[in-house]
């Protein structure tokens, strides 16, 4: 492997960590593999979520999702390294995550039938058809579009433009879950306890022991003098 990309050309060398975005094929492959009813089929909504109106407008925001989470990840690929590492890393064990959950508790939420023949209804109707109305607990459009947000406002590159964007685009669709009926507000809220739990288990604790170690490091080399 090593001599293979020693032949590459050497500005090429610096793109091949884009070669790991192969695994959202992977993933979406195995998505549809779960994405079926298996023995009892729960319901998560609650009266807010009856309550709540649906908007097929945002049908489209929905829609566009993952391009958005693409566009995301690639943007932190030019501009902050590890959080390009580490959205791969978030977006693939929560994905996979899910997909146990879908196969130990799969979930449903009942959908609107939609008559309208206008661009946004289309749109929807294109979902519902795309989309089998499992695999909703947890949101993996919520956990994902929580996941860019919340690494952007941590990013070195983070400013005020790029937060702002990203976060007004993520809240946007996973408010669009609830709304074309996808999810309920369970769903939402699990999705993003999973991001937080990733980051507390695979960032958060570690940087812990590290600091830990390295001081306990410091007292000791002290103690010795």
């Amino acid at each position: 492997m090593n001599k293979l990309i020693e032949r590459l050309p050497e500005n090429w060398r610096g793109w091949l960590p884009l070669l790991l975005m192969l695994i959202f094929p992977v993933l979406g492959a195995l998505y549809k593999l779960v994405n079926r009813p298996k023995g009892h089929v729960y319901y998560l909504g609650t009266s807010f979520d009856q309550a709540t109106p649906f908007i097929k407008y945002f049908a489209l925001p929905y829609g566009v999702w993952i391009f958005f989470i693409y566009v995301c990840i690639v943007y932190f690929f030019f501009k902050d390294r590890k959080s390009y590492y580490r959205s791969l890393l978030l977006y693939t064990v929560s994905a996979l995550s899910c997909y146990v959950i879908y196969l130990m508790f799969q979930t449903t939420v009942p959908r609107p039938t939609v008559t309208g023949n206008d661009p946004f209804s289309l749109i929807v109707k294109y979902i519902y058809n795309r989309d089998l109305p499992y695999n909703c607990f947890p949101s993996i459009h919520c956990f994902s579009s929580y996941m860019v947000m919340r690494l952007i406002w941590t990013s070195p590159a983070r400013n005020r433009v790029n937060v702002a964007l990203i976060s007004a685009m993520s809240l946007t669709i996973i408010a669009s879950t609830l709304l074309i009926k996808q999810h309920v507000v369970a769903d939402a809220f699990a999705g993003i306890a999973l991001v937080e739990f990733y980051i507390l288990v695979l960032f958060r604790l570690p940087s812990l022991y590290r600091s830990r170690s390295s001081k306990e490091q410091v007292h000791q080399r002290g103690l010795n003098a």
